[in-house]
């Protein structure tokens, strides 16, 4: 382990991320809310705490290997996470517990959307923007945003981006060259979200709530500037505007990049993944829109149809944005839109979930082994459109379901242990380790008034899914700390 090096590593991208506290500060000098010394402190702490680690090892180079890939990423986003909550703890309002803090932090870096506060149309425009601008960064990864500056810094950056990369087939590149890759990944980010604000202002919003829910649209996280969400906002061209970027953000961001290089939308048509991730959300929408004008929930078609995809895409999406309290609806839905959530989005998207790659895998792989209880000597591969997967990668999207069950389990006894009850306990599990934020039950209405332990508790959940639990728990076993 190159102890040297991961610290030189760490320090820089410390002193990164305290760049990112100046634009809320400015923010706050814009509107005058007086937050803006809660940030200038926040940028003056990580900057210095960023220059002391990287201080003892500004010396060290090399190529990183991709146990330090994986330590540097778990590191970071532990630290990253610590360093975000510093804002919130100094601002005089929100006037959040370190706990909550880093609730709040961890939530927005994570994209999942949870979330511990009230009153949001009340508070300051600096920690609303603060809070859209911590998904914005955490959407596609502060680390692969890295990975196209560290070559710059004489520090080499696969092992990066094949740790923070989601997805079961990481070592796939867009461009010969990771700095490449990287770059590209972030120009069709940077895209999205400015074409999605400029759509959202033309539809209504304000400059100020399109660049925000911009933000946590295309980084799929959603976080909100109203207490109320989309519910806040009139008419359906914002609600069209949302569900058309959610749709696009939770796909593979290698189609798109794909399709702007060669001009033409037959890669998204190819792809086996796309292809289930549309049919299965089709299905989805169709069935809550059906079951919404079947109950009678709406007087008005057009609302039920709007509303119903609205949350079909929002929740299967993991993004969470909401136009209506769905955990209120009829019968089976509100239970069947989390459940979506399980699936979530594409490989290689900002999306939550297990992805619909290792579902589609995991129902191939099933329906190969009735195959073979027919005819025990066939050879049947199991395949993506024509092309054979490995069984390498089939042995892993089974390792990864078993031990995303496993972890389920375990953290839905802590949170019934701690006092919550069965079905509230299971959606928040859900909501947090699917990096989806909105839950049902006691969750329903947010996170607030769950107890501290509770709180770390869901911490630790939306860790694991943003880094797919793999990263986290290999730091676990004694393998990785052996020379």
């Amino acid at each position: 382990m190159q102890f040297a090096l991961i610290g030189s590593v760490l320090g820089r991208l410390l002193m990164l991320f305290s760049v990112t506290m100046l634009p809320p500060a400015g923010v706050d000098l814009y509107f005058g809310d007086g937050s803006w010394p809660a940030f200038a402190r926040s940028f003056a702490a990580a900057l210095a705490a960023g220059f002391l680690i990287w201080l003892p090892f500004r010396r060290a180079r090399g190529e990183l290997k991709l146990r330090d890939g994986f330590l540097i990423v778990a590191s970071f986003w532990v630290v990253l996470g610590s360093f975000g909550a510093v804002p919130l703890l100094f601002a005089a309002e929100p006037a959040l517990s370190f706990t909550d803090a880093m609730f709040e932090a961890i939530s927005g870096l994570t994209t999942t959307g949870a979330t511990v506060l009230a009153g949001l149309d009340d508070m300051p425009r600096a920690i609303l923007y603060y809070r859209q601008q911590l998904q914005w960064l955490g959407g596609l990864g502060i680390v692969v945003l890295a990975v196209a500056v560290l070559p710059m810094l004489g520090v080499g950056g696969m092992q990066l981006y094949r740790a923070e990369t989601p997805g079961p087939m990481k070592d796939n590149r867009l461009t010969p060259r990771i700095k490449e890759t990287a770059k590209a990944l972030w120009y069709i980010y940077c895209a999205l979200t400015a074409a999605c604000a400029l759509a959202y202002y033309l539809a209504g919003m304000t400059l100020f709530d399109a660049v925000s829910h911009a933000f946590s649209t295309v980084a799929i996280g959603g976080f909100s500037t109203h207490d109320a969400s989309f519910a806040h906002f009139p008419g359906h061209g914002v609600r069209l505007v949302a569900i058309a970027f959610m749709f696009l953000a939770a796909v593979n961001f290698s189609l798109h990049f794909i399709a702007f290089n060669r001009r033409t939308l037959a890669g998204y048509l190819r792809d086996a993944e796309f292809r289930a991730y549309a049919a299965a959300l089709l299905g989805i929408c169709l069935l809550v829109v059906a079951g919404l004008l079947i109950w009678g929930r709406y007087s008005d078609p057009s609302l039920a149809l709007i509303d119903g995809v609205f949350q079909s895409v929002s929740m299967m999406t993991t993004t969470g944005f909401t136009t209506a309290d769905f955990s209120l609806w009829p019968g089976l839905l509100p239970m069947l839109l989390m459940l979506s959530a399980f699936m979530g989005g594409c490989a290689g998207s900002t999306a939550g979930g297990m992805k619909c790659v290792r579902v589609l895998l995991l129902v191939k792989q099933g329906i190969r082994e009735v195959r073979r209880l027919v005819h025990p000597s066939a050879e049947i591969p199991v395949t993506l459109g024509n092309t054979p997967v490995s069984t390498r990668v089939v042995d892993s999207v089974w390792g990864f379901f078993a031990v995303y069950v496993a972890v389920f389990i375990v953290i839905l006894i802590v949170l019934e242990g701690v006092g919550l009850d069965s079905f509230t306990a299971f959606s928040a599990v859900a909501a947090t380790l699917n990096n989806l934020g909105p839950g049902l039950g006691d969750v329903a209405a947010g996170y607030g008034g769950l107890a501290p332990t509770a709180k770390w508790a869901c911490i630790v959940a939306m860790l694991l899914g943003r880094l797919e639990i793999f990263t986290f728990l290999v730091l676990l076993s004694p393998t990785f700390w052996r020379p």
